[in-house]
């Protein structure tokens, strides 16, 4: 048994990412609840926690023992079980669990009451309430899922693909590929062939934090990291760039 304690940091997750899904998957009860965690042995001189969509991520150096981790989870077990609760408590759902008329979607921050009606013609109108969806079928949900789906992909492309050219002109960053993804883990990224993937989620968020992720991408077009540089960078295409980050984190469950 180690004689000494690893000293603790305690690290909320910041932004849209999810922690690490990584390391060991391990069970404690703290303060009479079981609290499921994953230990991630790296090389660090503490014990780190972070919480977020993933749940309670721990990491620490292998010279730390299961012993001081577990001591350590049940000291601060107020604090996890409280940061839990506030995470679980921002998962929403943001597609309907049934396609139906007075199904709730997500949209630009909004949430939508659908208006599902027969028609010949595919078609899609949103405004300020509702989003009405014409379809041959509006008894196949199947169907209107994948309708709704592929609009908001559109959407989100009408949304990224202006916004993404302007800000890389703006710090003479070229024309860089502009992509959908389905990633449930980061709202985007950006690789060094400048090649930028977005989710295609950012349209079911607040139009200034889905503009945020833009800049913040783009951004990395000319500093692939997170120096005071990058973040001077992002400054000057989304003032107010550090309120933006803070809040998108609240709005994290959309990527669950």
């Amino acid at each position: 048994m180690s004689n000494h304690r690893a000293p603790l940091r305690i690290d909320d997750l910041i932004g849209g990412r999810r922690i690490a899904d990584d390391g060991d998957l391990r069970r404690i009860v703290l303060a009479g609840e079981v609290v499921d965690y994953r230990l991630v042995r790296a090389k660090r001189r503490s014990i780190g926690m972070q919480i977020g969509l993933s749940g309670l991520v721990v990491r620490a150096s292998r010279w730390v023992t299961l012993r001081e981790i577990e001591s350590a989870l049940r000291e601060h077990g107020p604090w996890i079980l409280r940061r839990l609760g506030e995470w679980r408590a921002l998962r929403r759902d943001v597609l309907p669990g049934e396609w139906k008329t007075g199904a709730t979607l997500l949209l630009q921050g909004r949430d939508l009451a659908l208006a599902v009606l027969p028609a010949r013609k595919k078609e899609i109108a949103a405004d300020l309430l509702n989003l009405t969806v014409l379809h041959p079928s509006p008894e196949d949900e199947r169907a209107l899922a994948a309708f709704v789906i592929r609009w908001l992909k559109d959407e989100a492309l009408r949304f990224v693909v202006p916004r993404v050219a302007a800000c890389a002109a703006r710090i003479g960053a070229g024309s860089p590929s502009v992509k959908l993804s389905n990633a449930r883990s980061e709202w985007g990224s950006c690789n060094r062939k400048g090649d930028i993937r977005l989710s295609w989620r950012l349209i079911q968020l607040p139009p200034e934090l889905a503009q945020y992720v833009v800049a913040h991408e783009v951004a990395h077009l000319v500093e692939l990291n997170h120096s005071p540089r990058f973040w001077a960078l992002v400054e000057s295409l989304h003032p107010g760039h550090t309120a933006a980050r803070r809040a998108l984190s609240e709005w994290s469950a959309v990527l669950e």
